[in-house]
């Protein structure tokens, strides 16, 4: 195989809880890229919102928010109790706190707000300007890099990702129904497809991957398949 570039732009985009995060982390340790996750960046402006109590039940406080959003700083910085990059919000590392349920019952109200994704997406940006990244999320390979050099669309029954988060949920203590969760996905996977805002679809150039039935070192062999295409002999 002929050596890899290391300034490639892959984007891994997809449905809520269909393993993006895995995926696009096992893809990056792979080529030796850094690892950007999207989605966290969203569920870090709602937890800032949380904190700043700036929710009126579903409704965001859109004035102050506006007004706060430039005080939002967000990073990705090595956490060396965990032994990897996470994200860091105004100083903080604040992985676990993003994945609350809490956070995520309300990260699609917030990343349907026109001035958040515009910000965000500039700050995507800026983090991918060198190339030498996989980046996850929704709107990856079709807004944040349309050029990317190769895009993946990941995809997985709504029953098998609320399996897959009720049981990560349940090992982290959290007291949540199979139901609750099932529930939260599907009105996300609404929200997100139906937003006005960079709605999740699929690149028409991007490669479909169900992984339903798949694990990881499976979904890897299948990216190697990718790889030897693009650069084999």
């Amino acid at each position: 195989m002929q050596s890899i570039p290391d300034h490639l732009i892959i984007a891994v985009d997809g449905h809520s809880s269909c393993g993006k995060s895995t995926f696009a982390k096992a893809i990056a340790k792979r080529l030796g890229y850094r690892y950007i996750d999207s989605g966290a960046m969203y569920r870090a402006v709602t937890l800032f919102c949380l904190r700043k109590h700036l929710f009126h039940g579903e409704n965001p406080d859109m004035e102050n928010l506006l007004r706060l959003l430039p005080e939002i700083e967000i990073s990705f910085e090595y956490n060396p109790a965990r032994q990897e990059n996470e994200i860091v919000l105004n100083g903080e590392f604040v992985e676990e706190a993003i994945r609350e349920p809490e956070v995520a019952g309300k990260v699609s109200i917030i990343s349907n707000i026109p001035e958040v994704r515009s910000r965000l997406v500039e700050i995507q940006r800026k983090l991918g300007e060198k190339g030498g990244i996989v980046m996850d999320g929704r709107d990856i390979g079709t807004v944040v890099f349309p050029q990317a050099d190769i895009k993946i669309f990941l995809t997985a029954s709504p029953e098998i990702r609320a399996q897959r988060r009720f049981k990560e949920l349940r090992e982290k203590g959290i007291d949540i129904s199979f139901k609750e969760v099932l529930e939260n996905i599907l009105e996300r996977d609404r929200i997100d497809s139906t937003r006005s805002v960079s709605p999740l679809k699929k690149a028409t150039d991007a490669l479909l991957l169900d992984n339903s039935h798949m694990t990881v070192e499976q979904q890897m062999e299948w990216f190697e398949k990718v790889l030897h295409e693009r650069f084999g002999r």
